[in-house]
């Protein structure tokens, strides 16, 4: 299972776009009951777009959270398993909070790895300015149209939002 979830980190992003479109396509089971659900397909939307980002940027959350919850002390759990409470009481109340430095940082971490998703934006959501567009994509075309001042304005736009996660991340850490 866990080999599974880490797939998305080392598989090539169109390929995982790929996987996308044929788990939500409309020839699908998941794709066609989206369609009945929504009324409408699920592919080149903003929707997609999101999905994508998750997906790709799933197992560095996976990885920082699993971190968090290994290097709790569970002695800490078993008293208060011994106190009577739940095993959702001992998560939400002891481990959770034990572990929240890793889950911050997994959750910033996956967010700036999200922003910069393009292989499988591209696949599975297009590329539908004001619609499915990402900034690595406005990059992309802005370079492509020759339109560089843009470009430069997405670049430095992202640059400085991945410098404050980060930045953010090393200091949740500390």
């Amino acid at each position: 299972m866990e080999t599974f979830l880490m797939l998305p980190m080392v598989l090539p992003p169109t390929v995982v776009g790929f996987f996308l479109i044929v788990v939500f396509g409309k020839n699908s089971i998941a794709g066609q009951f989206i369609e009945w659900l929504f009324k409408q397909p699920i592919i080149f939307t903003w929707w997609a777009a999101v999905i994508a980002a998750i997906v790709v940027a799933f197992p560095l959350m996976y990885q920082s959270a699993k971190s968090g919850f290994h290097g709790i002390n569970h002695d800490i759990e078993e008293a208060a398993r011994v106190d009577g409470a739940s095993e959702w009481r001992i998560f939400l109340l002891i481990s959770v909070p034990l572990a929240s430095k890793a889950l911050i940082s997994g959750s910033i971490l996956s967010f700036a790895r999200a922003l910069g998703e393009f292989g499988a934006t591209l696949m599975f959501a297009g590329n539908i300015p004001g619609e499915t567009q990402t900034i690595p994509t406005a990059i992309y075309i802005a370079i492509d149209s020759g339109n560089m001042k843009m470009a430069w304005m997405w670049v430095i736009s992202i640059v400085i939002i991945s410098f404050v996660m980060l930045l953010t991340v090393r200091t949740k850490q500390e």
